[in-house]
């Protein structure tokens, strides 16, 4: 029998795993045009069940690549969280509404989508902005990974220090298998229940000869879920504890009398455990089910034979008695032993990066797992793409492991009290100290979704976050201090609510020349670009018209910041005279509106903080915290993030935005 050929080929990035995480990554990668591959040992995407909250964060990062209209269409939203708890009889009963979300924090508000929609928006994206040459490859795993040391350092156009031999399976080894001969589709094979099964596969193909390639690549990343093979080639570990709470999870069409079962709910009976009720699209509910029955052996993992939808149900019908609830259809359905777990290392020399589940797992009530995943991809994927493109300077992915560990660990802190206060006996009374008092239930439910929604992520100081402190503390312990030649000290002080290290808020602008209003974070396009902002201020103040001049010449004659304009740095400005009193042309720099001889001005990148006719007042230097007469300058990242804050003007002002773009960009 003749052996097939290895193949080899080259890539820039290599991305194991095509869930969320690894779907948002090839999302950069194509936006920025970067030689990549992406690949998943399984034959299919999803089609049910997995994550479906959004939360709002994620929705800002889908409008800034532009397809948060087809999630929001399709979407249930959730408005109202109902808390039912028992009274001093033991019976259950509404003891509380509030809003889902805060009202004022964004510009969304959190939906639910089953991830098989999310991945398809996700690809649909891939697919246009890669011209249709990135396409993930499914039923192929990686086998052996080699990463050549004396390379990773040597970041120059022709190395790849990172081999790895992939396998192509058939669709019957990539098609996971169902359990219990349940007809329905359940997610038990991702599940913490269950062993993972890529050793198994890699050993079946080999017995069969499948056919094998080596990949060359400068960097990989390893998307690859909780039983990540990736993390497992490096060394790395997840440090916590499982606890002994199990889960059951169901998607059915409920038959119910239960009153608000199209609402959010956080149900507490006496002593039958807890559950929630998540309302979704198409009439769907999705129930998370307290296990009480089911009890961890010895080795501390439960056997999972003996949970199926009935021993679900049944657990969910005696925690919402005495109302009724049973079901006719079935969507999916999983179980899940809850256990907080963060990895100790989330990147392997600048070279091999870890991301989402890989790297911290939780309970999923709270609805953050498939969010901090895209989030963990979001934030690393723009820093790849530059630095493969020689944009930034490599320097810049070591922020990846300090500002996204950081925010692993706030997570895992928030779900072990959460996680505990929702699978803890509600307190019967005062004197009662083994039970959980519903009133800090209820506090840190309301807590939690702030930081639930991931608005709250506050980035730490480094070359792409010019804040005052040390780096080590702001981050997870990983020195990501830039040069001391080139440190900028910003001044948080002129931009009170444009906090630095956090997300760029939003408030509505108009347009200067055709006064349609908009949110402002809405033009700040995932494209890979930083942005100046330049709150501009009164132009019509001779003074600060002077001050915005010099400011604009400076820019436009830079020999390090000019060559990148519009291409790798965007410019956006916002000013507070009236908007009917000023004139793009006369009053605002060439370089804030440039002018090209085929498609003429640029009318889109000059706002006003003015009076719309249907949309009301957006008050966005108030609202902003900026002076109305004097502005001031603002950086973001390309993925919204504040990188710095100065004056507007042609001396300090300046020689921070020159500093920072030092700090960061290859000179």
């Amino acid at each position: 029998m003749t052996v097939p050929e290895t193949k080899e080929s080259k890539c820039d990035v290599l991305i194991v795993g095509a869930g969320p995480a690894g779907l948002m990554l090839a999302a950069w990668m194509a936006r920025c045009g970067v030689n990549a591959r992406i690949v998943d040992k399984r034959s299919t995407k999803i089609f049910s069940g997995q994550a479906d909250g959004l939360q709002l964060r994620s929705l800002e990062i889908f409008d800034s690549f532009g397809f948060s209209d087809r999630a929001w269409k399709e979407a249930n939203h959730m408005i109202e969280i109902c808390m039912w708890n028992p009274d001093e009889n033991g019976k259950l009963r509404r003891s509380d509404r509030v809003p889902d979300v805060q009202p004022g924090l964004s510009r969304f508000t959190q939906i639910v989508l089953h991830q098989g929609r999310i991945e398809r928006f996700f690809l649909d994206h891939i697919k246009k902005h890669s011209k249709d040459t990135l396409r993930v490859e499914r039923a192929v795993l990686p086998e052996t990974l080699d990463i050549a040391e004396d390379l990773v350092g040597d970041h120059s156009p022709g190395t790849y220090p990172i081999t790895v031999k992939l396998r192509h399976l058939t669709d019957e080894e990539a098609t996971p298998a169902q359990s219990n001969g349940s007809s329905t589709r359940d997610g038990l094979f991702r599940s913490n229940l269950t062993e993972d099964d890529t050793d198994d596969l890699i050993q079946k193909s080999r017995e069969k000869e499948g056919s094998t390639e080596i990949v060359k690549a400068k960097y990989m990343v390893g998307c690859d879920g909780a039983h990540s093979w990736t993390r497992r080639q490096l060394g790395f570990q997840l440090e916590g504890e499982p606890t002994d709470f199990i889960w059951g999870v169901l998607d059915v069409i409920p038959i119910t009398d239960f009153p608000d079962i199209r609402m959010r709910c956080a149900v507490h009976s006496a002593s039958s455990g807890s559950l929630m009720v998540i309302p979704r699209e198409n009439k769907l509910v999705r129930l998370y089910i307290q296990l009480n029955e089911i009890k961890p052996d010895a080795s501390g993992r439960a056997d999972r034979s003996q949970i199926t939808p009935n021993t679900i149900i049944k657990a969910a019908q005696k925690i919402i008695a005495p109302y009724s609830l049973t079901y006719e259809y079935c969507d999916w359905w999983t179980a899940y032993q809850i256990g907080q777990r963060v990895g100790t290392n989330f990147d392997y020399n600048s070279r091999v990066f870890l991301a989402g589940d890989a790297v911290h797992t939780h309970s999923p009530k709270a609805g953050q797992g498939m969010n901090v995943s895209m989030q963990d991809a979001f934030n690393l994927g723009w820093k790849l793409g530059l630095v493969v493109k020689g944009i930034a300077q490599p320097s810049i992915l070591k922020t990846y492991q300090s500002e996204r560990r950081r925010v692993a660990q706030d997570l895992i802190e928030f779900d072990h009290k959460f996680s505990r206060l929702f699978s803890g006996r509600p307190a019967k009374d005062i004197m009662d100290t083994e039970g959980v008092s519903m009133a800090d239930f209820k506090d840190a439910f309301v807590k939690g979704n702030l930081f639930a929604s991931g608005l709250s992520v506050d980035y730490g100081a480094s070359m792409l976050v010019a804040k005052e402190g040390n780096t080590a503390e702001q981050g997870d312990g990983t020195d990501v201090s830039g040069s001391s030649k080139t440190h900028v000290s910003s001044k948080q002080e002129l931009a009170t609510n444009v906090k630095l290290g956090m997300r760029f808020p939003s408030f509505k602008v108009l347009n200067q020349s055709d006064a349609r209003p908009w949110h402002f974070q809405e033009q700040l396009k995932s494209d890979g670009r930083f942005r100046i902002i330049l709150f501009a201020g009164n132009v019509l103040s001779p003074q600060q018209k002077s001050r915005l001049d010099a400011f604009c010449a400076a820019l436009s004659t830079s020999s390090l910041v000019a060559p990148h304009l519009y291409k790798n740095i965007d410019i956006l400005t916002c000013h507070s005279a009236p908007r009917a009193d000023t004139e793009l042309l006369r009053d605002f720099p060439e370089v804030l509106h440039p002018f090209d001889k085929t498609t003429g001005w640029d009318y889109d990148s000059v706002y006003v903080d003015d009076v719309s006719y249907h949309e009301g007042f957006g008050d966005a230097y108030k609202n902003y915290g900026v002076d109305k007469e004097t502005g001031c300058v603002v950086i973001t990242r390309p993925d919204q993030y504040i990188g710095y804050v100065g004056p507007l003007d042609g001396e300090d002002g300046w020689a921070g935005v020159q500093g920072y773009f030092r700090g960061v960009l290859v000179n």
